[in-house]
C-alpha cells in the first residue's frame, strides 16, 4: 500500500480527511483516489446544513467514453451517465482542420455553442431555404428537430458543445445520410435520383459520422442560391457579441427566442462569477436547469425541499443539473472567474431571486417567519437583486 506522505506530490498538509470543524467524522484510511478529494472539498466535507438525500448532480465530461475518428472525436452526458438529468442532453466534439461531421439530421433539436476555433455550418430547411454560414468561438447555431444539416472544421478546426431537448438523447440515433444509402437498395437509389446504378458503385457500407476531408474554400465559393431563398429566421446567434449584464460580481448574457428567435426549445445564460462572489440564491419556475462549466472552481447547495440539501463542487468541463424548483446558489470558490452555462429546455430564460422575493414581500411578514431583525430588510430593499452578487 502506497504511503502519500513519501510522495512529493502530497504533505500532511493537504491530504484531506472528512472531518468537519465541529469535530464530526474521521480520517479516511483508504484506499483511496486523493486528488478526486482534493477536487471535491464540499463533498468531500459537506457543509453541516446538508441533509437527506439528494441524487446526484454532477458528472463529467472527462468520465465519459470518447468516440475517436479520422476527423476528430465526440463524447456524451446523457441521462445514461446522469439519469436526473431528463430535459436536456450534452454532446462535446472536435473536428480537424477539413474534419467534416457528416450530413445527418436528429429528431431533437440541436444548440451549439462554439468553445475554440472556427467551423462551416449548412443546412436546408422543409421549404427549400437554404443556410451556409462560417462560425467562431462564442457563437450558438440552432437546428430544430428533423433540419437535415452538417458541420465541417476550418483552418483552426473546431470545438464545441452540442446540447438538445432531450435527456434520453443518444449519438447513436442520427439519421445519417450514409447510413441511409447504405441501407436502401441501389437500385432504388437510381431510380429515385435518375442515374446508372453505377455512381453508387463506391457509397459507405455503412454510416461514416465524422471523416476527415479538405478544408472547404470561401463561403462565396460554396454558396449555392436556392429558387427559394434562404432561411427566414438565421440558425446563428453571436453570444460574445451580445452585450452583457453586468453586476459587480460577474456578467451574465441571456439568449432565449426573445433574442434568437429560432431557438424555441432552449434558452441560456453565460454567467461569469468573478473570484469571491456568487450566483445569488434562486430558482426557476419554469424547467430543470442543465448547467456546462467552462472554466474555474465553483460549489453548488442544491435545496430540495422537506429537509434536504446537499453540496457539490465543479471544474471546467463538469455538467450539473438542478431539478425545477430546487433552490440553489453557484459561489466561486477559486482564483479564477468561473465561466458557466445555464440552460433549459423552454423557449424562455426565467429565474426567481431569492431576494427580490423577500424584499417585496412586507416587512413584518418576513422578520416574524424568520426571526430578523430590520437590518436585513433594510439592506434588501436597497438592492437592485442582481443576478451575480458578491
Amino acid at each position: 500500500m502506497k504511503d502519500h506522505g513519501n510522495d512529493k506530490r502530497y504533505s500532511v498538509r493537504n491530504i484531506p480527511q472528512p472531518i468537519r470543524s465541529d469535530g464530526a467524522g474521521a480520517t479516511d484510511l483508504g484506499p483511496r483516489d486523493v486528488m478526486r478529494d482534493l477536487q471535491n472539498p464540499d463533498m468531500f466535507v459537506p457543509p453541516a446544513t446538508d441533509s437527506g438525500k439528494v441524487p446526484n448532480l454532477k458528472f463529467s465530461f472527462s468520465d465519459t467514453n470518447m468516440q475517436l475518428y479520422h476527423g476528430g472525436w465526440a463524447r456524451e452526458v446523457t441521462a445514461t451517465e446522469l439519469p436526473i438529468a431528463t430535459t436536456l442532453a450534452g454532446v462535446n466534439m472536435r473536428l480537424t482542420p477539413g474534419g467534416v461531421r457528416e450530413l445527418h439530421w436528429h429528431k431533437q433539436d440541436e444548440w451549439s455553442l462554439m468553445l475554440e476555433g472556427r467551423a462551416r455550418i449548412t443546412a436546408v430547411d422543409q421549404n427549400g431555404h437554404n443556410f451556409i454560414a462560417d462560425v467562431e468561438k462564442g457563437d450558438l447555431w440552432y437546428f430544430p428537430a428533423g433540419i437535415p444539416h452538417s458541420i465541417q472544421g476550418l483552418e483552426e478546426g473546431a470545438e464545441f458543445l452540442l446540447v438538445f431537448d432531450d435527456g434520453n438523447f443518444t449519438e447513436a440515433d442520427t439519421f445519417s445520410i450514409s447510413d441511409w444509402f447504405a441501407h436502401t437498395p441501389k437500385s432504388i437509389l437510381a431510380d429515385n435520383f435518375g442515374v446508372d446504378e453505377q455512381a453508387f458503385k463506391d457509397i459507405p457500407d455503412s454510416q461514416k459520422y465524422m471523416y476527415q476531408g479538405e478544408i472547404p474554400g470561401s463561403l462565396q465559393s460554396e454558396s449555392i442560391t436556392s429558387p427559394y431563398g434562404s432561411v427566414p429566421q438565421s440558425f446563428t446567434h453571436k453570444l460574445l457579441a451580445q452585450e452583457p449584464i453586468i453586476t459587480p460580481g460577474g456578467s451574465v448574457r441571456i439568449v432565449d427566442s426573445s433574442n434568437f428567435p429560432i431557438s424555441e426549445n432552449i434558452a441560456a445564460a453565460l454567467v461569469e462569477i468573478k473570484p469571491g462572489a456568487m450566483r445569488e440564491l434562486h430558482w426557476h419556475p419554469n424547467n430543470d436547469e442543465w448547467q456546462y462549466y467552462l472554466s474555474g472552481e465553483a460549489k453548488m447547495t442544491v435545496f430540495a425541499a422537506d429537509g434536504t440539501a446537499r453540496t457539490f463542487n465543479y471544474r471546467a468541463g463538469d455538467v450539473g443539473y438542478v431539478p425545477s424548483p430546487y433552490g440553489h446558489y453557484i459561489q466561486n470558490i477559486g482564483t479564477k472567474s468561473v465561466w458557466f452555462l445555464e440552460m433549459f429546455q423552454s423557449d424562455r430564460f426565467e429565474d426567481v431571486s431569492l431576494n427580490q422575493w423577500m424584499a417585496l414581500t412586507p416587512t413584518e411578514l418576513v422578520e416574524s417567519n424568520l426571526n430578523v431583525g430590520p437590518e436585513l430588510m433594510n439592506s434588501l430593499r436597497k438592492s437592485k437583486w442582481p443576478v451575480v452578487k458578491y
